[in-house]
């Protein structure tokens, strides 16, 4: 902590530490400075924002596929494992795949991926209503907030397998402080303003 001096002082002594002077609070009275090495200061920035992005959550999206002729049976086990899902957090993509001559009757289809998502609607939100793409029926639920409540444990870790159609993740950006500019661009009237060095 060298205390309140001038700009002029405070580029002085940068310099003849072959540092850069760093201004960290613009709008403290007065400005709040300090000699380091801004190359340096931006590479340890960069490994934070690296870390932080490291731990940021990642949703999950786990797949159950149907098909036209599905069984009783075969559709409560998979609309249990559907519900299991939900409530401990995870999102769900339902598909139904159409083979062969199935392609004629395609309301069945929709009838059935329809029965799914009225059958989950108590655990579930419809984040993508039944559509069409190529010769599959797709749709998406998502983890009501009463489900998310008991979100499963693995549900919070980081996957090691990146998620298939996974929401993307922003990362804080951290902007890096101004730099003083030099003598040869600093206006006259501001090199005998106080600053604080620290």
């Amino acid at each position: 902590m060298v205390g309140v001096i001038t700009t002029r002082e405070a580029l002085k002594l940068a310099q003849d530490a072959g540092m850069d002077l760093v201004e960290i609070s613009p709008n403290a009275d007065p400005p709040v400075c300090r000699i380091m090495d801004f190359g340096k200061f931006k590479y340890q920035e960069s490994l934070k924002e690296k870390q932080a992005r490291k731990h940021q959550h990642s949703v999950i999206v786990k797949e159950m596929k149907f098909h036209a002729n599905v069984g009783d049976h075969d559709y409560q086990t998979k609309v249990g494992h559907t519900r299991g899902f939900l409530e401990k957090g995870f999102k769900v993509k339902i598909s139904l795949t159409f083979r062969g001559r199935e392609n004629a009757h395609r309301e069945l289809g929709f009838e059935i991926v329809n029965r799914v998502l009225k059958d989950c609607g108590d655990v579930s939100v419809v984040e993508m209503a039944p559509r069409m793409m190529g010769h599959s029926i797709v749709a998406m639920l998502g983890a009501s907030k009463y489900a998310e409540h008991s979100a499963h444990p693995a549900q919070k870790a980081p996957s090691a397998h990146p998620a298939r159609a996974a929401e993307p993740v922003s990362a804080p950006v951290v902007a890096a402080p101004a730099v003083a500019a030099g003598p040869e661009k600093t206006e006259i009237k501001k090199l005998d303003e106080p600053a604080a060095l620290v």
